[in-house]
């Protein structure tokens, strides 16, 4: 039995591969999607990709995890960094919440030091380009059998 995992992405992450990819890589957003696919199947979940430029449309997606208690890994994207509705959703989860960057946020720009979900997530990968995915995934599991 597989179990439903979702993967939400923020503003920007759709344009993955095209983006500043000195920074974020080449990766496309459909490369993305596909290295979650195939390595949820692997850990035995069902990952549901889905991305947004919509603070409105994270928040809900945040509720429907928690409402459904689904394991959720997040890349907030620039939310991360002053959405506090996105961060009161994230505190409702039912089931662990990892966050995700594909850069390291603290070897970068000043204001991106501060994540406001980083005090309610499970726990944070970040730096490992679209590896982050991959490590953020095998966490969930690890903490899913625990």
């Amino acid at each position: 039995m597989t179990r439903k995992v979702l993967v939400l992405n923020g503003p920007n992450l759709g344009r993955l591969g095209s983006r500043e990819p000195d920074v974020y890589g080449a990766t496309s957003y459909a490369g993305l999607v596909d290295t979650c696919r195939t390595l949820g199947a692997e850990l035995g979940f069902d990952v549901d990709v889905r991305e947004t430029n919509d603070e409105g449309q994270m928040i809900r997606w945040l509720h429907e995890a928690a409402d459904g208690s689904l394991p959720v890994v997040i890349n907030p994207g620039a939310f991360t960094h002053y959405s506090y509705g996105m961060r009161d959703a994230a505190a409702q989860r039912t089931a662990p919440l990892i966050e995700v960057h594909i850069s390291n946020p603290y070897a970068r720009e000043e204001f991106r030091h501060t994540s406001v979900v980083a005090a309610v997530a499970t726990g944070t990968v970040a730096g490992f380009g679209i590896g982050s995915y991959r490590l953020a995934l095998r966490a969930l599991a690890d903490e899913l059998t625990d």
